[in-house]
């Protein structure tokens, strides 16, 4: 589904995919070399499709989507290198973590310079109302994520706060892109806000999704460990709903899994199995499907074409996808 979602755009595709190894280019030479390590990882690149999508749905004019896509990836891009420091991750996409490969501060500064080669490229682009977006979306992005650490082994976080993360930590980029490329092509107002409010539940769906795979998810498909999220203490949904699910002493074996530094693999597949057997899977699923259903009736009033038709099939991807 996703090779065909994408052969839609498939010229632009690769055109952003050439723009963003040139925009990579640097005087220093770990920069540049951190950043083609970065771009030849992988990655479906499903932020700047979706900016693809939502301009040419419009019938966008002109090119100007191409760098706006790759300023999206670069946001995504540079999150995830900070991201891996905080989490100290040590894969992601079946390789080794740029933290990992060289060090904690290369992948921050590295990630800061991609970072702010996004809102050079902003610059150029030239649009005040996508800048205030942008600018927004990236300052949420760090709340979510300051949201996240708060709620870092906590056994009591809830459901709300858990939406909550996902919305400004994950949904919010995805928003951002599709409303940028309604915005780049002139789109009237209630298509605009259409691509807006799809954007939203599709990147709430693909969080969702993300965290099942951590739990039900084949370590050589998602390219990272089962239970790293469990085993960095994050508080998804799938843990909150086993938690609030459980008999007594399956909540208190979470409990203490969760607020225990070292946890080891009997540990850890007790929780799996608890998270497993408890519906908690199920019912985040369940949600996430709410959120493509959503997402999809967005489009609905949007003209149809395959551009359109493309939307509709990410956000069945996102649901259906495994890794």
């Amino acid at each position: 589904m996703y090779k065909k979602i994408r052969s839609v755009v498939e010229s632009d595709f690769f055109t952003v995919d050439e723009y963003i190894v040139e925009q990579l280019h640097s005087n220093v030479p770990l920069v540049e070399n951190i950043g083609h390590y970065i771009v030849t990882a992988g990655g479906k690149r499903l932020r700047p499709i979706l900016v693809l999508l939502a301009a040419h749905c419009c019938k966008i004019d002109g090119s100007k989507h191409i760098p706006m896509a790759a300023v999206i990836e670069f946001i995504h891009t540079a999150t995830l290198l900070h991201d891996d420091v905080v989490d100290m991750s040590s894969l992601r996409r079946g390789q080794p973590t740029v933290n990992a490969e060289w060090d904690n501060p290369s992948s921050v500064l590295v990630g800061d310079f991609i970072y702010s080669r996004a809102f050079q490229i902003l610059v150029d682009i030239g649009d005040l109302r996508i800048m205030e977006i942008i600018a927004n979306t990236t300052n949420k992005i760090a709340e979510g994520e300051v949201l996240q650490l708060i709620a870092k082994n906590n056994p009591n976080a809830s459901e709300q706060n858990y939406m909550e993360v996902i919305k400004n930590k994950t949904a919010i980029l995805f928003q951002a892109a599709a409303q940028c490329g309604a915005i780049l092509a002139r789109a009237d107002t209630a298509t605009e806000k259409s691509l807006q409010r799809y954007g939203m539940h599709l990147g709430t769906a693909f969080q969702l999704i993300d965290d099942v795979l951590d739990y039900d998810g084949d370590a050589l498909t998602m390219g990272k460990n089962i239970g790293d999220d469990l085993l960095e203490g994050k508080t998804t949904l799938p843990l909150i709903y086993a938690i609030e699910n459980g008999d007594n002493l399956q909540s208190e074996i979470i409990k203490k899994v969760l607020l225990d530094k070292n946890v080891s693999d009997k540990e850890l597949d007790r929780v799996l199995q608890i998270v497993s057997e408890s519906g908690a899977l199920e019912y985040t699923r369940e949600l996430a499907q709410q959120q493509a259903n959503e997402a999809i009736a967005c489009l609905e009033s949007i003209e149809g074409s395959t551009f359109r038709d493309a939307l509709m099939s990410m956000a069945e991807f996102s649901i259906r996808r495994n890794n």
